[in-house]
């Protein structure tokens, strides 16, 4: 199975003051995994706003109005934003990215430089 993530809404609208909720879909077969979700406001680069692993861990940097919910058991990701404000029309993108872990096997090694090293002026 690949890794997929589908955004349900084409597009959402709101009111001031009022509140929506955008939402996402994935497939996955890993067990470790992040879901993000990024801001395009009209003629500007994307902004992070937050990321929730599957674990349960969450950042959030779009602040008190902005909420995720995972529920994994549906595999579907929603952001709901409150009290909507003119600034927060933009694209919202939903991003998957399985967890990476690195394995070392042995210990680390540390090498003397025990060459000659030379110093011109």
């Amino acid at each position: 199975m690949e890794d997929a993530v589908t955004q349900t809404q084409p597009s959402v609208s709101g009111v001031e003051r009022e509140s929506v909720s955008l939402d996402c879909t994935y497939e996955t077969a890993a067990s470790s995994y992040y879901l993000y979700w990024y801001k395009q406001p009209p003629g500007e680069s994307l902004l992070f706003l937050s990321w929730q692993h599957s674990g349960g861990t969450k950042r959030n940097e779009a602040g008190e109005r902005f909420s995720v919910n995972l529920e994994k058991s549906r595999r579907s990701v929603s952001m709901r934003i409150t009290a909507l404000e003119l600034g927060d029309a933009a694209m919202y993108f939903c991003t998957f990215r399985r967890d990476t872990v690195l394995k070392f096997i042995g210990s680390p090694e540390q090498k003397l430089d025990t060459s000659p090293t030379t110093v011109r002026n």
